[in-house]
């Protein structure tokens, strides 16, 4: 994920509320953001299966609904 793409996703999860799908490209896995962190390197993801984790942005992308 580009930086641009970065800041609008965190965006729309911290002031509208919103949660986007996003893929992590190096594992495959998918999940719902949560909350980026204040520094803005990672985004913190709900995983399909109801888990956490944190992924740096950069090894993400966003997902159509």
């Amino acid at each position: 994920m580009k930086e641009k793409d970065r800041v609008a996703v965190c965006e729309r999860t911290e002031r509208k509320e919103e949660r986007v799908k996003v893929r992590n490209l190096k594992s495959g896995e998918i999940g719902y953001t949560s909350f980026c962190t204040e520094a803005g390197e990672t985004i913190q993801v709900t995983l399909e299966n109801g888990q956490f984790d944190s992924w740096v942005y950069a090894d993400c992308e966003e997902l159509p609904e």
